[in-house]
């Protein structure tokens, strides 16, 4: 009886020691967990609020202050906008060239302000200090999920069954893939693009040109060739740059391989008729979210062998791509795919096809000057028929003596490209309607002075 009392008393001792011990325990990792909260809110709290310090400097609506930018006084400074000046952009310079060389996807910057806590990101000074993440890759695993999911949202892509990689913009991955498909040949790569076609095709291959492959000119010179034995590497733009429209291979045969450059076969710029399929197909941040500066391309590749090929090229060359490059883009991917994930392809298409109506009701007034015709189109996305929203103008001067039609444009105050860096007569140039509204509001304002001042003088 003495026996089972001990026991029993015993075992109440114990059943409280143990009930103690796991209340201290849990006290403990619960304030451990708070404390280092607490650590992580000081330090966290102090970043985010000299980025949002920054962010509110006032540049009147016609330039931005920047962390990393240009400080006077201890304090960031306004970079102002094209043809703004002065210590917060206010003032404009009248005489000032519309600029619309380069396709700088600007448009998109005051989407990302009205999504300024999403897609903001305060980043660890201790973050992915390794070469590569805990499974050994160089690819954020989650990042590359969240950008199959935008590729469903859009409909522009297949891409179950597809090795993806990623890559420094799409500039770095046309060039592994021309590594790739010209490797193992029996004779040299002729490397070709159909006229018009984006001037990094040649610039890139010349500069990296080999015994294994050359650039050659325009696609369509091949078409009808007798010569079955060349092997060639075609690049396919579509939406082509510089003219939004579709395109397809232009070169079929057993000695050919093509790369698809989709970076504009998103609904910002194009009906998506369906999506896309190809072997080797390549898209990039920089005309998908605007941030053209994070220098971050996708590509998916259908073949084992072209992809581990364009894997090794990237690897020997960049180690893999910038670790905080690849977090941005995913605080980006999740704030686009938040809700439904229609936001941003919605606001694009929007602002590019009113930028499209606005230059197309200028331009119907004259008869110096034609732009590109693209043909209204079912979108799978948008499912219904939607009309034009390209990136560029591509400008026909259609006067005899107008040979030079960037020169014509240089004369009003207009910076275009011409069309000779195309590969096409200098009769066309072409205009970027991507970026800030600044730039494009002065386009207009220069067209529209170019064309009434033709009106008045015939």
């Amino acid at each position: 009886m003495m026996g089972n009392q001990i026991r029993r008393f015993f075992y109440s001792v114990c059943l409280l020691a143990s009930a103690a011990l796991n209340i201290f325990l849990v006290r403990n990792v619960y304030l451990g967990d708070e404390w280092k909260k607490q650590k992580l809110s000081n330090w966290a709290e102090e970043a985010a609020a000299e980025a949002e310090a920054v962010a509110l400097i006032s540049c009147s609506g016609h330039g931005r202050a920047y962390l990393d930018g240009a400080v006077v006084d201890g304090k960031p400074v306004c970079e102002c906008n094209t043809c703004y000046g002065g210590p917060d952009c206010s003032l404009f310079s009248p005489d000032c060239a519309a600029d619309a060389l380069r396709g700088d996807p600007l448009f998109l910057e005051p989407f990302w302000m009205q999504h300024a806590a999403s897609s903001a990101v305060v980043v660890a000074g201790w973050h992915r200090m390794s070469y590569t993440f805990s499974d050994d890759s160089y690819i954020s695993q989650e990042l590359e999920t969240h950008i199959r999911r935008a590729h469903a949202v859009a409909r522009n892509a297949i891409t179950k069954g597809k090795y993806f990689i990623f890559g420094g913009g799409s500039t770095q991955l046309l060039a592994a893939a021309v590594y790739a498909l010209s490797m193992n040949l029996s004779s040299t790569a002729k490397v070709v693009a159909a006229a018009p076609a984006y001037p990094l095709y040649k610039t890139q291959t010349d500069f990296f040109q080999n015994t294994r492959f050359e650039y050659d000119g325009d696609a369509s010179l091949f078409k009808n060739s007798s010569d079955t034995t060349a092997n060639l590497i075609e690049f396919v733009t579509s939406p082509n740059n510089p003219d939004g429209n579709l395109r397809e291979a232009v070169l079929q045969g057993p000695k050919v391989r093509a790369i698809y450059d989709h970076v504009y076969y998103w609904p910002h710029f194009t009906a998506i008729p369906a999506p896309a399929n190809e072997d080797v197909m390549i898209f990039t941040m920089s005309k998908f979210t605007g941030h053209a500066g994070s220098r971050l391309g996708w590509a998916f590749v259908k073949d084992e062998d072209v992809y581990q090929k364009m894997q090794s090229y990237i690897e020997a060359a960049e180690i893999g791509i910038s670790r905080e490059a690849q977090l941005r883009a995913l605080k980006l991917m999740k704030a686009i795919l938040q809700a439904d994930g229609r936001e941003i392809f919605e606001y694009a298409y929007k602002k590019m096809s009113y930028r499209w109506r606005k230059l197309s009701d200028i331009l119907v007034l004259s008869e110096r000057f034609s732009i590109q015709e693209i043909p209204p189109l079912f979108c799978n996305f948008f499912e219904r028929v939607r009309g034009p929203s390209p990136a560029y103008a591509w400008l026909k001067c259609e006067r005899e003596n107008d040979t030079n039609c960037n020169q014509v444009l240089r004369a009003a105050n207009i910076i275009g490209r011409a069309g000779s860096a195309f590969n096409v007569e200098d009769r066309y140039a072409r205009l970027s309607l991507l970026k800030t509204d600044d730039d494009f509001n002065l386009l207009l304002l220069r067209l529209g002075k170019l064309i009434s001042e033709d009106i008045y003088t015939i």
